[in-house]
């Protein structure tokens, strides 16, 4: 299309709860390098507040996503639809050579995923992932004690994460509303994280619900031994934790998952108990900014669509597992790059904006 900006233009993609509360006033926190420029979403009202509520230059429907890209000289876009939308804008925005930052998970499937992938390398479009986590300094630091030794030997990572789905998801979203899909990358990224490895055996069992698996609990084995287990649901009260424990002691993360709240260490080591709280940041700003950054410095950003796939062949094996009844064996995998405590930024926490007609 067009050389970038010195800031990058955007448009955000969808209009629901993700892109209200945290993608679009994140952009406030943005301005040395990205811009909020459009908003595209199917539903005329929402449009129309969120024009007027950041001054926004053009809106417009799905069907006007290509015209919207060309009117507002959109560098980037930031795809925030349902995850079952996810392919079809990242492909439209790769043939206009449009850079694409997407929610997770990236999509449905790991053909999406691969396709996605290999759609933007035709165009020499950069395609980042969401993981909002990569960034944020409790999560960073916790990688860091746990690859440090401190703990001992890694052995075992448990989590829980769940919540209302009258908030997030219509009851009729089908496949798109499944608790593995939705919530389960999250702990799935966590464990890999963690241990630094790729597991190599999925078991999983889910209560169904409209179609899709509503909560689920599943036990993935890693290399060497440790063990992952967690559960997640779409109608339980809303928690969010993680603990890894190792021969030597144990960290807990409780919230582990948030961005509307700090995120809390409780680490125990050799029976001595510590706690640290950590400061709330704006995590969709940051990765935002980081995102601009490559496509203004021609960088590779990271978290990549690899790191999308390494999740997704675990939700995979984990549909697998709930239909057979049975283990689902996972072929080798390699992650070429791990988060580290270099990609630590800090930006200031954001106010949640009332949201416009759902």
């Amino acid at each position: 299309m067009h050389a970038p900006s010195r800031r990058i233009r955007y448009a955000v993609v969808g209009a629901g709860n993700i892109a209200q509360a945290a993608v679009m006033p994140a952009f406030d926190h943005t301005d040395k390098n990205s811009s909020l420029v459009a908003v595209i979403s199917s539903d005329p009202d929402k449009r129309a507040a969120l024009v007027k509520r950041y001054k926004l230059e053009l809106e417009g429907g799905y069907l006007e996503f290509e015209s919207v890209l060309d009117r507002g000289r959109i560098d980037a876009v930031y795809i925030a639809t349902p995850t079952s939308l996810h392919k079809e804008f990242t492909l439209r925005a790769a043939a206009l050579g449009v850079h694409v930052l997407c929610e997770k998970p990236l999509a449905p499937s790991v053909a999406d995923a691969r396709e996605m992938e290999e759609a933007c390398k035709d165009r020499a479009v950069k395609l980042m992932v969401a993981y909002r986590l990569h960034f944020e300094e409790a999560t960073l630091k916790a990688l860091d004690i746990a690859r440090s030794g401190e703990l001992g030997e890694l052995r075992l990572f448990e989590s829980f994460l769940s919540r209302d789905r009258s908030y997030y998801l219509r009851a009729d979203e089908g496949p798109g509303g499944s608790a593995a899909l939705e919530l389960g990358v999250y702990c799935i990224n966590a464990a890999r994280n963690l241990f630094g490895v790729e597991p190599y055996s999925v078991y999983a069992a889910a209560l169904e619900v409209h179609g899709a698996d509503d909560t689920t609990t599943a036990i993935l084995r890693f290399p060497g031994g440790p063990i992952a287990q967690f559960c997640v649901s779409n109608s339980v009260a809303r928690v969010s934790s993680y603990r890894i424990a190792g021969s030597r002691g144990d960290l807990r993360l409780e919230p582990a998952y948030d961005f509307s709240e700090g995120l809390t260490h409780f680490l125990t080591i050799a029976g001595e108990s510590k706690r640290t709280a950590f400061k709330k940041h704006a995590q969709f700003a940051t990765e935002i900014s980081y995102f601009s950054s490559c496509i203004l410095d021609d960088l590779t950003p990271e978290p990549s669509a690899e790191e999308a796939i390494g999740d997704l062949r675990v939700v995979e094996a984990m549909f697998e597992s709930i239909r057979t009844g049975s283990s689902v064996e996972l072929p080798p995998y390699r992650r070429h790059r791990w988060p580290t405590l270099t990609e630590q930024r800090h930006d200031p926490p954001i106010v949640e904006p009332s949201l416009a007609e759902r």
